[in-house]
């Protein structure tokens, strides 16, 4: 009898989780009612008028982005080794769009993605949470890596 278990390695389940939780709010980035201003969304840059819970500056092009961050994530939570880069790659990416959003003129065309203040203290609480995750979850040796 094998001591691997059925439940994927801790780090796998992170990956997947977050990686649901971006395809989620991609999707809701679309969906009236969840989205304020939805009727102003514009494909990018900061004229886009679409807010995520009344809250979160978003655009198509920003909603995309989450859906793609989505995919690759679950893509990458098949392996143990894959799910802890994408963890440590995907939080390393959020801590620059932090910096980015930073420094960009919230009023100018750099600001492509758009960014505002919210979004700049989820991108830092994204970004650490995901690159601990990535580093601090060792798992069950027994758990499948793969």
């Amino acid at each position: 009898m094998s001591a691997t278990t059925h439940l994927p390695h801790p780090v796998r389940a992170a990956a997947m989780a977050v990686a649901i939780v971006f395809l989620l709010v991609g999707v809701l980035g679309f969906v009236p009612g969840i989205t304020t201003g939805l009727d102003e969304i514009t494909f990018a840059g900061p004229g886009s008028g679409a807010h995520l819970i009344g809250v979160f500056h978003v655009s198509v092009l920003h909603n995309l982005v989450h859906l793609l961050f989505g995919v690759v994530g679950l893509a990458m939570a098949r392996t143990a080794s894959a799910a802890r880069a994408f963890l440590i790659g995907g939080g390393a990416v959020y801590l620059v769009l932090w910096l980015y959003g930073l420094v960009v003129d919230k009023g100018s065309a750099a600001n492509f993605v758009p960014v505002d203040a919210a979004d700049d203290w989820l991108h830092l609480g994204l970004g650490l949470g995901m690159v601990a995750l990535g580093s601090a979850l060792k798992g069950n040796p027994h758990a499948r890596s793969a």
